[in-house]
C-alpha cells in the first residue's frame, strides 16, 4: 500500500486561490504541499527542484500561460502530472488542455472533496474532468481548428474591425480578409461576425 503523501505544486496568479488550495489539500495527510508558485517561469524552476508527483495549474496567467507552463515542464518531464484548475469553462480551453497533456480539467468553483479526488486520481494515473468540462467536449467533441491567421482576424473581429481596416493590419486585400471572416464563420457554424465572436467567447477560443 502507497504510504508516502502525494507530493503537490500549486501554480496560480493569484495568490489568496493558492492559499485556498492549499489549505483545503493540506487538511489531508495523503496530500503534501511541495510548493507553490505564480507564474509559468518559477513553476518550471520548482518543478525541476521539487519533481512534485501532481501539479495544479491555472490556465490564464500573464506572460506564460499555463498550457505553455506545462508543455515546457512535459518536455523535461514526460511522466509528469497536471490538474487545470480554472474558471474557464470553454470547450477549446479543455481541448487545448487534454491535447497538451492534461490528466485532469477542474472549475475552480469545484468542492473540496472533488478536489482531492481528482488529485488522487490523476496520481493513480486516471483521468478526470469536471462535470462542466465534460459536457462542453460532449457537445463539442472537435475542436474549431482556426489556423493562426484566422484567429489574428478574429481578434480584429472582436475589436469591431472592418474587412478593410483588417486588411489595412494584416497587410493584405480587403477581399482576402473578407475570405479569412468567411472561413471563420463556417468552421464555428455562424452567420455573421457579431455571433462569431460571442461563439469565440463562450468556447473559449478567444478570453
Amino acid at each position: 500500500m502507497e504510504t508516502r503523501p502525494i507530493r503537490v505544486m500549486i501554480v496560480d496568479d493569484h495568490a489568496i486561490v493558492r492559499e485556498g488550495v492549499a489549505a483545503v489539500l493540506s487538511r489531508h495527510a495523503c496530500i503534501s504541499i511541495v510548493a507553490e508558485a505564480g507564474n509559468g517561469r518559477d513553476a518550471i524552476q520548482l518543478f525541476r527542484k521539487h519533481r512534485p508527483d501532481v501539479t495544479l495549474l491555472d490556465l490564464t496567467m500573464p506572460g506564460m500561460d499555463g498550457v505553455a507552463t506545462m508543455r515546457a515542464i512535459r518536455d523535461e518531464f514526460p511522466e509528469s502530472r497536471f490538474i487545470f484548475l480554472t474558471i474557464h469553462t470553454g470547450d477549446e480551453d479543455v481541448h487545448r488542455a487534454l491535447a497538451a497533456g492534461a490528466q485532469g480539467y477542474l472549475l475552480k468553483t469545484a468542492s473540496a472533496v472533488e478536489l482531492v479526488e481528482t488529485v488522487r486520481a490523476v496520481h493513480a494515473g486516471l483521468r478526470r474532468l469536471s462535470q462542466e468540462a465534460a459536457s462542453r467536449i460532449d457537445e463539442y467533441p472537435v475542436g474549431a481548428h482556426l489556423t493562426p491567421r484566422e484567429m489574428e482576424v478574429l481578434r480584429l473581429l472582436a475589436r469591431g474591425l472592418t474587412n478593410i481596416e483588417i486588411g489595412e493590419e494584416l497587410h493584405v486585400s480587403a477581399t482576402t480578409a473578407k475570405w479569412f471572416v468567411k472561413n471563420i464563420l463556417q468552421k464555428l457554424g455562424v452567420n455573421d461576425r457579431t455571433a462569431a465572436v460571442t461563439m469565440a467567447l463562450e468556447r473559449g477560443i478567444l478570453h
